[in-house]
């Protein structure tokens, strides 16, 4: 009998019109309300970066349902130029890139690899869920191995940027399993592979 396969999420943030970041990775005009803190430090307090965790009253928060986060270059990067190396030290991290080594930090793996075949080997291995974190590019990248979405849609429009998915046009169906909407106007949804 088969091992089962870990599963992919890909959690997300993203505006009404599908962007992660603004053109030059602005978040700031993303409105984080008190009651989607509140459902992301319910359901996924994982997702938390570790430096912040104390101050939101998550710090000892058990894992809801990742061990592992796989996130690209430009994810990291806005911890980096803050001296943030390990941003999710409470879970095994792992940075797709090809210019950042070990020696960055010793508790985040750096993937230099083809990002498919890593986490396909990820997916295999013994192990809870694992969130891939973004970018646009690399969820493209991923996209056959992406068993569920899950976006935290802010409510605004920004016109252009970052899009959630950046690659080419494959047409790739999914099921949509929840939608929580918020009395802030912000919503949660949840899509499912077909």
């Amino acid at each position: 009998m088969r091992k089962q396969n870990r599963k992919l999420t890909y959690y997300i943030g993203a505006t009404i019109d599908g962007y992660i970041a603004g053109p030059d990775d602005q978040v700031e005009d993303f409105p984080l309300d008190p009651d989607l803190l509140e459902a992301i430090k319910e359901h996924w307090p994982e997702t938390i970066p570790t430096h912040v965790r104390e101050p939101l009253g998550v710090a000892d928060a058990p894992n809801g349902g990742f061990d592992a986060v796989v996130m690209g270059r430009g994810t990291y990067d806005p911890g980096l130029k803050l001296g943030i190396t390990s941003p999710y030290a409470h879970l095994d991290q792992y940075v797709v890139t090809t210019t950042l080594g070990a020696d960055t930090d010793p508790g985040v793996t750096f993937v230099g690899t083809d990002p498919l075949a890593f986490v396909r080997d990820l997916k295999a291995q013994e192990g809870g869920g694992i969130w891939l974190a973004g970018g646009g590019k690399l969820a493209a990248a991923l996209i056959d191995e992406i068993d569920e979405i899950v976006v935290k849609r802010y409510r605004v429009l920004i016109g252009g940027g970052i899009p959630m998915f950046a690659g080419p046009y494959k047409p790739t169906a999914f099921t949509l399993e929840s939608n929580r909407s918020l009395e802030s106007g912000a919503s949660i949804q949840t899509y499912r592979k077909a």
